[in-house]
């Protein structure tokens, strides 16, 4: 792939964003970063861009000083998070934007690159080192079997305002790695918690991301025709599933927030009398 490694425009909590040849830049990812999940992102990014989605365009994969990286399209714009802290957009444009995107994913069918739910999450429990207490991870499991549907279609598996780049051609999602085959109520589960729980402890103004949050869920019950209260519902019982997957992605409690979470999914997984 030819290229050089330039200037550093962004990083991420993984990778590193470097300029690399016209037009194009190299997501760098962190020594010790598995080059499997690299890939995958990869082969994600290139499928859902081929289909039409608002995602960057793939040119390659490289190795530099042992770390794995993709080529990318350049996508110049602030990020939506950039633009709502800065005012330029209000909190409901914002939720409004997630939700076009997210719908914008959930219709589109999943490409034969996207992982099922069960079989990500049976992998993800064998290779956690135990981190998830056997009787959540058989109940989690149970609950996907009970849930699942043959026509669950594509999540993208980590909508936040960080992950949308606001270029002049419009808004373009990024960071597919974690994308997979389920129904779209593990994606709002999903957003729910990144923006209600995990932007609590670190964003300057605690009222965006829940009112972002609160917007992108009521666009997209209008834009899908199904009421907020349905939409809710459906999220919530997915909600034990995506904090589970969250967990499992982040490696573990990060915080005293996370063992509240978990706790909370232990019990949704109770029977209820």
């Amino acid at each position: 792939m030819r290229g050089y490694l330039g200037e550093k425009i962004n990083q991420g909590g993984t990778a590193d964003i470097h300029a690399w040849a016209q037009g194009q830049v190299v997501k760098l990812f962190r020594e010790g970063f598995p080059p499997r999940l690299g890939q995958r992102e990869a082969r994600m990014t290139q499928a859902v861009f081929a289909a039409g989605m608002p995602a960057p365009q793939v040119f390659g994969e490289v190795t530099l000083d042992g770390r794995f990286g993709i080529v990318l399209g350049r996508l110049d714009g602030p990020t939506l998070l950039q633009i709502t802290r800065s005012g330029t957009v209000t909190f409901a444009e914002a939720g409004a934007i997630l939700a076009s995107l997210g719908l914008c994913v959930h219709r589109m069918p999943p490409p034969p690159e996207a992982f099922h739910l069960r079989g990500w999450m049976d992998r993800a429990f064998m290779r956690s080192g135990g981190i998830v207490p056997k009787h959540i991870a058989s109940g989690i499991l149970a609950l996907i079997d009970r849930l699942q549907q043959p026509e669950d279609g594509l999540c993208h598996g980590d909508i936040h305002p960080n992950n949308v780049i606001m270029t002049a051609d419009g808004p373009r999602l990024i960071d597919w790695t974690f994308a997979i085959r389920a129904p779209a109520a593990l994606d709002h589960g999903l957003t729910h918690i990144g923006l209600t729980e995990l932007a609590l402890d670190v964003t300057d103004n605690p009222q965006r991301p829940l009112a972002v949050n609160a917007a992108a869920q009521s666009e997209y019950a209008r834009l899908s025709g199904k009421p907020v209260a349905a939409l809710t519902q459906e999220m919530e019982t997915w909600l034990p599933i995506a904090i589970v997957r969250y967990f499992l992605i982040m490696g573990g409690p990060t915080s005293e927030r996370w063992r509240r979470m978990m706790q909370r999914a232990e019990a949704a997984l109770r029977p209820q009398d």
